[in-house]
């Protein structure tokens, strides 16, 4: 596997990933943490990736040349996440998804520890990331198991999330 940067040409691929991430989620029964509508179908989704690649840091996972998964790193969380600054500079992964053809591969932990690189090179000592609290706290964990720990918990709404930080010094 190799993660190379991303770019505006690989929004579709991206939104691909999502629409499979949104249709797999739902086939478990998962309706909560993105909704039923494809991401590419989604009000402002498209525009919201096309941002994503173009104004922040976007990665992309592949496999013999086939983007299987994607992240994208800012500097702060998301304004729609209400979360309080981080009271130092940060990155931040807005974004990470994997390709579910591939799954248990590994790619969501090969982006992460690509973040915690990219974070280490930057002279910044703080990665945090946010996700979906809901069901059974699976997301939760796999972030947990990738070396973050739990901080803040919110709501969006009536979406539980959760911020989880790690330090990369």
């Amino acid at each position: 596997m190799r993660v190379r940067p991303g770019g505006l040409a690989d929004a579709p691929a991206i939104l691909d990933m999502l629409d499979s991430a949104v249709a797999w989620m739902n086939g478990r029964g998962n309706t909560e943490q993105w909704g039923t509508t494809p991401y590419s179908q989604k009000t402002g989704g498209v525009a919201r990736v096309e941002r994503y690649t173009t104004e922040n840091a976007p990665y992309i996972a592949e496999l013999d040349g086939t983007p299987v998964g994607a992240m994208v790193l800012d500097s702060g969380p998301s304004p729609q996440v209400p979360i309080a600054p981080a009271k130092e500079p940060e990155r931040y992964v807005r974004m990470l998804v994997s390709d579910r053809r591939h799954a248990g591969l590994g790619i969501g932990a090969a982006l992460l520890a690509h973040a915690v690189e990219e974070t280490r090179r930057a002279g910044v000592g703080l990665l945090r990331v946010d996700c979906w609290a809901g069901g059974g706290g699976e997301l939760v964990a796999f972030y947990e198991r990738n070396g973050f720990t739990a901080t803040d918990r919110f709501l969006s709404g009536a979406w539980p999330g959760q911020v989880l930080a790690r330090r990369v010094d």
